[in-house]
């Protein structure tokens, strides 16, 4: 029979770490069937965190995909890790997802990395719900997360349920049901069903109070409901439903439940609002891509069966038994054993086998259509990103951009006949891991593997040692430097030499600047036109090689613009090798003229800290050269919000726990480059 696509949703679990993603996602495989016992993150016994990694720590590190059924509804899941060092997991999970359900915790609001994920939802349009969760928790304050949803994310929460106890004002009454502002019903919650009963009258004035806010809100979006409203007339729950569906889609509003996913309470009604308010693939505008013989070209495939078929890499899996690729099937249908074009590669790619995956177990299917996610075994050339597709309608869609890795380590192996077979194993994880990468030094002969943080690398390590069975031993971690240059500069190369008996002369003029990076970063301008081609090639050739090299101190040029000015050509002397020459003594002399300047990795800091500690705390990020943004009380807590050099922030988490007996949370993520101290300087002299 075919399949309804109008009743699939593929949809992802995001959120700041510890904000209670997993045992949400358990809870909602448990309540709709696909589970017959709910695990728990502290016991690692959960569906979705199946590596032994994310057991012992109890938090997630690899995305996982699982399928259930709702009512009528198929949802593909994904339950994405919060820490930030995984970024590129959320990153890819949230490119190819059409909506999201975003977790907050009521106690702590909205955190450093609930703002990363918001705005990399904001990247590619993907309309949301959200769940504020932990509402049993001591301190949790809804009205205040809520308020924290719309001032820092600039978003548009439509409140449509209200808890009942927790929160500032009712500190001494645990939270014990939810207020249903659109059914207008009291829910209470038992551990397997949710009991809808009429609002007790104490409660009513509070829930026709959000009521009509929530409404105010709607009126916005649908002159059905306005002209009701003015007319006195009742509004059918239908209608509220279909035009809170509609803003979500166009991601004009975002309706907020609430809950305690641990407790059990408030589980099924977010399924609910996943069926209910989440687009299916056809909700949505056709996906877009180009033309791969003309990148001007733009191409669109809707979510049917009836286009060709297009589908996008988003994660390579690896293990010892090979390799899995995961592939969003953006259009048409896709058999086992066909042939398919990566458009990108322009390499022709066979799928062997398809999966259809479920945690940690996979089932094998002949086909796949439209809007599904799926398991490829059997490619060959394809990585995260890449585009596959049917041979006869090439299609190229957007791939996926991941963040520069900040901070890297040197590994070697125990013994020299290990390190082939580490070579392998890091080229490996190099493909399953776009924000991990590994290279040989040239100058000590060491591997280097870089990554986004500590933790990071520290699991990159223990799956060499645990998965791999690999004894390699590891150095202190290195910080990523950058460099770039101090002052605009004009200079003039030249090349006035004998090469083999050939007298070679040439001259170039150029000019090299600072730049915000978001430029182009090597211009020729109009006098430098009258070159000949071949020379002027030469020089464009040259000098983008060397951009893309090292400074005075060896580590990579960053916002550095170059514009080619001009040059000069003798009528017998000149050709292509003495215009490179040139280009080169020019670009040299540019650097040494301009003077470089180090650029060291500046960390974002979010703490959150018992205020008795916040002293300890301030003293301590002083000694890193931190700058303190902000402090701010939210709750019992108080956050700091900081920068700090990456140099100086290595092992922070055990200083952190010191300064308070481990009662303090931090994340940390790269926020810019910014000019080293000359402290930092003498150590490169």
């Amino acid at each position: 029979m075919p399949r309804d696509i109008h009743k699939l949703r593929n949809i992802g679990i995001i959120a700041h770490i510890d904000a209670g993603k997993t045992t949400l996602t358990e809870r909602m495989l448990y309540y709709s069937g696909a589970i017959h016992r709910m695990g728990e993150v502290d016991e690692g016994t959960t569906e979705t965190d199946f590596e032994a990694e994310e057991q012992e720590r109890g938090i997630t590190i690899y995305s996982a995909c699982v399928t259930f059924r709702w009512r009528d509804v198929t949802v593909n899941l994904i339950d994405t890790p919060g820490h930030v060092d995984f970024t590129a997991e959320v990153e890819r999970s949230l490119r190819v997802l059409d909506a999201g359900v975003v977790v907050f915790s009521a106690r702590e609001g909205v955190e450093a990395q609930s703002e990363t994920v918001w705005r990399q939802a904001d990247k590619y349009r993907v309309p949301r719900i959200a769940f504020i969760n932990k509402m049993d928790r001591e301190g949790a304050d809804f009205q205040a997360t809520v308020e924290q949803i719309r001032s820092r994310l600039g978003a548009h929460p439509v409140v449509i349920q209200l808890p009942v106890g927790a929160g500032p004002a009712h500190a001494a009454e645990p939270f014990r049901a939810i207020l249903d502002l659109i059914g207008m019903k009291l829910l209470t919650f038992t551990e397997e069903e949710v009991q809808v009963q009429e609002i007790p009258e104490e409660l009513l004035p509070r829930a026709q109070q959000g009521r009509a806010a929530m409404l105010e809100q709607l009126y916005d979006f649908s002159d059905e409901l306005m002209e009701r409203a003015l007319a006195e007339e009742p509004i059918p729950e239908e209608l509220i439903h279909r035009v809170l569906r509609q803003a979500t889609i166009q991601n004009l509003a975002v309706p907020v439940l609430c809950g305690s996913a641990l407790k059990k309470m408030g589980v099924q009604p977010v399924l609910d609002a996943v069926a209910r308010y989440l687009p299916s693939p056809a909700d949505l505008p056709p996906v877009e891509g180009t033309d791969p013989k003309d990148p001007d070209k733009k191409l669109f495939r809707k979510a049917s069966t009836e286009e060709p078929f297009c589908g996008l890499v988003f994660k390579v899996v690896v293990d010892l038994h090979g390799e899995m690729y995961w592939v969003r099937v953006y259009s048409g249908r896709l058999e086992s054993g066909t042939r398919v074009l990566n458009p990108g590669k322009n390499k022709k790619e066979l799928v062997s086998q398809l999966w259809h995956i479920q945690a940690k177990r996979r089932d094998q299917v002949q086909q796949v259509e439209a809007g599904d996610i799926v398991g490829v075994i059997g490619l060959r050339h394809s990585i995260t990103g890449d585009t596959l597709c049917d041979p006869r309608h090439p299609i190229l869609l957007e791939s996926i951009q991941f963040p520069e890795t900040v901070i890297s380590m040197a590994i070697e192996p125990e013994s020299t006949a290990e390190r082939k077979k580490l070579a392998q194993r890091l080229e490996l994880l190099r493909r399953q891991d776009p924000t991990f990468d590994a290279r040989e030094d040239p100058e000590s002969g060491q591997t280097i593997i870089s990554g986004m943080g500590e933790l990071h690398l520290e699991i990159i390590r223990n799956r060499l040692l645990r998965d791999f069975k690999l004894n390699v031993k590891v150095h202190k971690p290195r910080v990523s430097y950058r460099e770039t240059i101090a002052q605009p500069v004009e200079v003039t190369g030249t090349c006035q030499r004998q090469l083999g008996g050939q007298n070679l002369w040439a001259q170039v003029r150029i000019r090299m600047e600072p730049s915000q990076g978001q430029e182009e970063l090597l211009r020729v301008a109009p006098g430098a036109q009258d070159l000949p081609a071949p020379y002027l090639a030469a020089v464009i050739e040259e000098l983008t090689q060397r951009s893309q090299g090292g400074g005075l101190y060896g580590f990579p040029l960053i916002n550095v613009k170059v514009t080619i000015l001009g040059g000069k050509v003798h009528e017998t002397d000149s050709n292509e090798t003495a215009f490179r020459i040139a280009a080169v003594d020019a670009f040299e002399k540019a650097l040494q003229e301009a003077g470089t300047v180090l650029l060291e990795p500046i960390m974002k800091l979010e703490i959150h800290t018992p205020e008795e500690c916040l002293g300890d705390f301030v003293s301590d990020l002083q000694q890193r050269r931190a700058t303190i943004r902000k402090t701010e009380v939210r709750g019992d807590r108080v956050v700091i919000e900081a920068e700090a050099p990456l140099a100086n922030l290595f092992g922070y988490s055990g200083a952190m726990r010191t300064l308070s007996q481990g009662r303090a949370t931090y994340t940390m993520q790269p926020s810019h480059y910014g000019p080293a101290p000359e402290e930092v300087l003498q150590r490169f002299h």
